[in-house]
């Protein structure tokens, strides 16, 4: 349920409110705009009615949210959620990823794979203006046969190229007993297979890391949003939703990237809205397309694969762009970000 509070309600009436609905076992989610104050109640608010509260002198309306994601809801959180990520290396570096201004590009190899490469491409990407370093440290693969990641080992590697750039990290975490290890990770992605892993998710929602969430192979739009919830349920507001592509009949490409979300998911929800072209075609030369059309679209950021030496790569290397095709890439989303008055 969401109360909105009359403009220059009185602070002491406001506390007695909140107390008394608090009494009532219900927790609140307390929105502060320029002009209004909204308070989101959570839990049990079957017995009471939108009318009970209308009789309170400050309040100004109440209503019931039909949708069942109610802290991710643009209902409860009228405003953007701006996720600040400052580098753990160097307070310069991070961005505000979904403040409307900016772009933020994360960009590095789908999987660690040496010291010598991950801090090759961290200095490039770098170079060419990503803000952020994302590389795979533990991999889920399909097959049990391929690559799985240095694990731990490559946790370790992300760290010395933090420490030789100072770009924030991106990595994914896969279960409950990593968790640990990801203490100091700049921002925490729970891939598409885990999006369900409703215990993972409670889990990561104790943490402070802001948390990217990768939407299901298969998953709809509210499973991607209960998902979510979860999340903020457990206390961590700071999350990022990431289009990474969705299974569909056809497989010319590696999965269907689902742009009109990022519109979609703009209106009914706060949070910000990235997209990863990379696995949403798996083809190389596909990217910087889908990239581009991304940030027309209005994405808060991408998440782009980078190796060294693709052919050489150890995971995904037909889908990951070089160096060189990454620079030249960003300074055509310079381009495409500065029409909307943004900058990548």
């Amino acid at each position: 349920m969401i109360v909105v509070l009359k403009n220059g309600a009185d602070a002491q009436k406001v506390a007695e409110l909140k107390s008394g609905l608090k009494s009532r076992g219900l927790d609140i989610h307390e929105s502060k705009g320029a002009d209004v104050t909204i308070l989101g109640l959570i839990g049990d608010t079957s017995r009471i009615t939108p009318e009970e509260l209308l009789a309170n002198e400050i309040v100004e309306s109440a209503q019931r949210v039909k949708a069942p994601y109610k802290q991710a809801s643009r209902n409860f959180h009228p405003e953007d959620t701006v996720v600040s990520v400052i580098s753990k290396a160097d307070s310069n570096l991070g961005a505000n990823i979904g403040d409307g201004k900016t772009c933020a590009i994360m960009a590095g190899p789908c999987s660690v794979e040496s010291e010598a490469q991950v801090v090759e491409v961290a200095k490039a990407v770098k170079a060419s203006g990503a803000r952020f370093l994302r590389g795979g440290a533990f991999k889920p693969r399909t097959s049990p046969y391929s690559f799985q990641g240095l694990g731990a080992e490559g946790l370790e590697l992300l760290k010395i190229a933090r420490k030789e750039t100072g770009l924030p990290i991106v990595t994914e975490l896969m279960a409950i007993n990593q968790i640990p290890l990801f203490e100091d990770v700049d921002i925490i992605q729970i891939g598409a297979r885990n999006m369900q892993n409703f215990d993972l998710l409670k889990e990561v929602g104790k943490l402070k890391n802001p948390i990217l969430l990768k939407r299901g192979l298969s998953a709809t739009v509210k499973e991607f949003l209960m998902s979510a919830e979860y999340i903020m349920a457990s206390g961590n507001e700071n999350v990022i939703l990431c289009e990474r592509g969705i299974r569909t009949f056809d497989n010319y490409t590696r999965n269907c990237l689902d742009l009109s979300i990022v519109p979609y998911l703009k209106k009914e929800t706060h949070l910000p809205v990235i997209i990863d072209p990379s696995h949403a075609c798996g083809i190389r030369w596909m990217v910087p397309t889908l990239a581009k059309a991304a940030v027309a679209v209005g994405a808060d950021g991408l998440i782009i694969e980078v190796h060294n030496n693709p052919e050489k790569a150890l995971c995904d290397g037909e889908q990951s762009l070089t160096p060189a095709q990454f620079d030249e890439l960003m300074k055509i989303l310079a381009k495409y970000a500065a029409v909307e008055g943004r900058t990548v």
